[in-house]
């Protein structure tokens, strides 16, 4: 079918809209074509120079991943730093770590100080995602900071430290250690604070003249500033957000040109670590000045089924030349393979239509095709994550001026109240879980691999769907949720007009949150991955009544604009469902409030919010939305360390002396412990099954995650994950395992069976399965065969008294035997044993191999109690990045190549240098161990 032109809109509309929406596909990195699934992204447009005709346009788009070279300096202190802010801040008069999570948040403070700021300057970089033109900002006059050395070509930053890019210039440490540092457990102790800048050249040939010339940046945190050649381009302060900035105004073509961007990170300003530094990739982009616009696609999908699909597809063309034109516009749909080429023929076409575009404008098109027999996107494991990609060219006169690729599924959603979410038809029980950006040792720096991993454990769990908790993710994270067949609640805003942390995004959250907004939704929306916007988490304004809906009204129309198609959701802990704030939105997301929050007889005489269990009276009142569960359980503990006594009940908050230890700042790893307002799975599945519309939820967390330690802030990292930070199985992941993959056979005995100092007292065994009873044997003798009752998830032997031995576990389903497991009593700690998630990777300086290193016995077994000290050494063309044992307690810099143990585990992660093929070897030995090696290979390369 032929396109059809959009409607006549003013001019200054139309430009604004054809900066809206996706961008290109194909890469070139050090001058080589990659191949790159994921759309790019973009912000605002400066002043431009002039261009004529379509000579200059005669090239289609480039897009160079800039991520290698550049300098790195970091001001010693805030003292020393530069006085090029973005914006006054409030001073900091209390910040307290290990403020409760769950703490209602607080007005905003007054800034009554006055100083010169940038802002002004920086506004207009959001002007297009901004959709009242007369709200735009505009440039004031004079070019601040243009006369600051560090902007200027000449300046010699030979001393600068040279960095790669993603880079998290917090990670390396050190931990801030004890109470009242700069940077508390909250924020996982480590050094994110200060002011920093990062430099590189451009080597921009004369060929580019007459080209327009982006600078793509997935993310920086935080106050972005970007000065090229000495002048001031542009800026986005949330470093969550994807952004650009046009820099052909100030390029020289033909010469060297020099790129300045400064971040400022501040304290108090996150509930968790956020990262530092420009953490994400960096592109840049060159176009015609005629091309596709930024962000500038739209795919949705309609009448989907096995026989056939409409795809409809809308196009926002921007004319950044002098000349009115009539330009061709025309694309053709293919399918995309597992890996993310394009096979074959086209599978569809939309036939070319003549479009005329003045000058210095833009214009929209939009047609539909339909696909018979489409191969639809679903999640696994009885769908298939099946993808297309729309390759979308503008020409004229014959020539090609670009060509831009868009990524997508086909698939349909559909929402019931009583039975749930359906996808392509088929009902899917959300099993999801919560996610932090950060990859533990890597720190926020975003790494494919290591993403990569962190899915591949969840999915063995039996984890279906991510909660992007509580920000935009890396635009590369998305693409392995499309291509690995998760679902996702793209997430963005923990706070709005009222505060959290002194310094958080509250502070520009009146001047941008539009912007960021819409950039989050128009990256993002053809990822068919993505099922719902969540655009809020426990906000102060649900205890604002009519004030804080109002603001929740503004945000889900922005939303509603830019995407129609899916769900909007704001996830509550505090809103009940007579209150006006849960109305605004599609889908009842509950934060602990299901379950109920500090209503069971263990949390009594607990302060802070609390409730009875709520999604009776939330179906009650909003019959016809469908209930989330978006965050629960909050359960915590540490791998391996099991605490005594145990409590007897299925829930319990943790207490020094019941479940938690004051002086080892360990959480008992028998899994029964949550926080003050949380709750353990076994309380949260009983819930759940006992409201089976509610469609299912997202556990806090999938993942440990640096920062919020709670209940020991002295520690560095949180205790709520299903896996540990170095990514090692904690017991609660065969509890869900258990529950979320009924068909596996399996059965996990826990604790472990070494306890010299407990012989003859009572040590209760549990055990996780997903049969239906199960006998245990110690030493062969029975201790009796025991059978799940109605909302139960473990079996337990409490009055167990310690002999050393076997334990063993025998499951059975319906009747038949069904999975078994064995603990050993292990001899003294005699040896290593090296394991690698992947013995051959990727020369190319991104790609990883994860070492897990065992402490054995001399039978091999693992010995659990373990915590020597391990050195390691690498040989070949390869180095260590990072080390870790998933010990929350551990104030061992990440960098570190010797680290203790922790419970007879410890982590090496692994990289090999960029291009240099061979082998690598890995060396691990301690001082009371026999040593052990292993051999990597390195392949391909650049």
């Amino acid at each position: 079918m032929k396109f059809k032109e959009s409607g006549q809109l003013p001019v200054a509309v139309r430009f604004l809209l054809c900066m809206l929406l996706l961008q290109p596909y194909h890469l070139f990195a050090q001058g080589k074509k990659i191949a790159l699934n994921r759309n790019s992204i973009g912000a605002g447009i400066p002043e431009r120079t002039q261009t004529k005709g379509i000579s200059a346009n005669s090239t289609t788009r480039e897009r160079i991943l800039i991520n290698e070279g550049w300098k790195f300096y970091k001001y010693s202190s805030l003292a020393e730093a530069d006085t090029l802010i973005y914006d006054l801040r409030p001073e900091v008069r209390e910040d307290r770590d290990g403020r409760p999570a769950d703490e209602r948040p607080t007005e905003a403070a007054e800034i009554a100080a006055k100083r010169a700021v940038l802002k002004p300057w920086i506004l207009p970089t959001g002007n297009a995602f901004i959709k009242d033109p007369a709200r735009w900002h505009t440039r004031p006059a004079g070019n601040p900071g243009g006369n600051f050395s560090f902007v200027q070509r000449n300046f010699n930053d030979d001393a600068w430290e040279s960095v790669n890019l993603p880079h998290d210039w917090a990670i390396k440490g050190p931990f801030y250690k004890g109470w009242n540092t700069e940077i508390g457990g909250g924020m996982g102790r480590l050094p994110i604070q200060g002011v920093a800048w990062y430099r590189r050249k451009l080597d921009i040939p004369a060929s580019d003249a007459g080209k327009s010339v982006f600078l793509e940046v997935d993310g920086a945190m935080s106050y972005a500033m970007v000065w090229l050649n000495g002048n001031l381009v542009g800026g986005w302060p949330n470093g969550y957000s994807s952004w650009r900035v046009d820099l052909t105004p100030y390029l020289v073509p033909g010469g060297e040109n020099q790129l300045a961007i400064r971040l400022d990170n501040p304290p108090s300003s996150s509930r968790w670590y956020p990262g530092a530094g420009i953490y994400r990739n960096v592109w840049l982009t060159k176009t015609s000045p005629v091309h596709v616009g930024q962000w500038g696609t739209s795919v949705t999908t309609g009448n989907v089924s096995k026989a056939i699909a409409t795809i409809d597809l809308k196009v926002t063309v921007d004319n950044k030349s002098t000349v009115n034109e009539k330009y061709e516009i025309a694309t053709e749909i293919y399918a995309l393979d597992g890996k993310g080429k394009k096979m074959g023929k086209p599978v569809a076409r939309i036939a070319p239509v003549t479009l005329a575009i003045k000058a210095e404008s833009s214009e929209t098109v939009s047609g539909s095709v339909s696909i018979s027999n489409p191969k639809l996107w679903g999640p696994l494991p009885n769908q298939k994550p099946n993808r297309y990609v729309a390759v979308t060219t503008v020409s004229a006169q014959g020539k090609n001026l670009d060509a831009y690729e868009t990524p997508f599924g086909i698939r349909s959603l559909r929402f019931d109240a009583n039975e749930g979410i359906f996808v392509n038809e088929e009902r899917i029980y959300i099993k999801g879980v919560n996610q932090h950006h950060d990859l533990g040792a890597l720190g926020a720096a975003f790494n494919v691999r290591a993403a990569e991993r962190q899915l591949e454990i969840l999915r063995e769990m039996g984890c279906n769907a991510i909660r992007m908790a509580h920000n935009p993710p890396a635009p590369e994270l998305l693409e392995l949720t499309d291509r690995m067949g998760f679902l996702v609640v793209n997430e963005i805003f923990d706070a709005w007009e009222l505060k959290k942390p002194p310094l958080d995004f509250h502070l520009i959250f009146p001047d941008w949150h539009e912007q960021d907004l819409r950039t989050l939704i128009r990256r993002d929306r053809n990822n068919p991955s993505v099922i719902m916007w969540s655009f809020g988490n426990e906000v102060g304004e649900q205890y604002t009544g009519e004030e804080g809906a109002q603001v929740a009204k503004r945000l889900n129309a922005i939303v509603k604009e830019e995407d129609a198609t899916r769900p909007t959701t704001v996830s509550i802990n505090y809103a009940k469902p007579h209150m006006p704030l849960p109305a605004v939105v599609d889908i009842i997301s509950l934060n602990y409030q299901g379950e109920g929050i500090r209503d069971a007889p263990a949390y009594a005489g607990l302060q802070g919010i609390r409730t009875s269990p709520l999604y009776p009276a939330f179906h009650e009142k909003f019959p016809d939305k469908v209930i989330l569960s978006s965050e629960n359980a909050a359960a915590v503990s540490s791998r391996g360390a099991y605490l005594f006594p145990v409590t007897d009940g299925i829930s319990a908050p943790v207490k020094d002396g019941l479940g938690g230890d004051p002086k080892s700042l360990q959480v008992s790893a028998y899994e029964l412990y949550s926080v003050d307002f949380g709750s353990s799975a076994d309380k949260v599945f009983a819930s759940l099954a006992r409201h089976p519309y509610v469609a299912g939820g997202f556990v806090w967390s999938g993942w440990d995650y640096l920062g919020e330690p709670t209940p020991y802030y002295l520690a560095r990292s949180s205790y709520f994950g299903i896996i540990d930070l170095a990514g090692f199985k904690k017991d609660r992941f065969y509890l869900y395992q258990s529950q979320w993959r009924p068909g596996l056979p399996m059965a996990h005995i826990l604790p472990h069976w070494n306890w010299s100092d407990r012989a003859g007292e009572v040590t209760p065994v549990h055990v996780f399965t997903s049969g239906d009873e199960a006998e245990l044997f110690l030493n062969g003798q029975s201790l009796g065969r025991k059978k799940l009752g109605q909302h139960e998830y473990r079996l337990r032997w409490d009055d167990v008294k310690y002999t050393p031995g076997e334990l063993k576990v025998v499951a059975y389903k319906n009747g038949r035997k069904w999975a078994e497991n064995t603990v050993k009593t292990t001899g003294e700690a005699h040896k290593l044993q090296l394991a690698a998630d992947r013995a051959a990777f990727q020369a190319d300086g991104q790609d990883l191999s994860f070492v897990t290193v065992r402490v054995t016995d001399k039978k091999g077994l693992m010995v659990p109690n373990a915590n020597n000290t391990l050195r390691f050494f690498v040989e070949g063309p390869g180095e260590i990045v990072a080390t870790d044992n998933g010990d929350p307690t551990n104030l061992v810099p990440f960098p570190s190549h010797e680290r203790d143990a922790f419970h007879g585990l410890c982590l090496v992660i692994v990289r090999a240098k960029p291009g240099q093929k061979g082998t690598i070897k890995l060396k691990a030995e301690s001082d009371e161990l026999e040593a052990a090696t292993i051999t990597l290979k390195t392949i391909n390369g650049k």
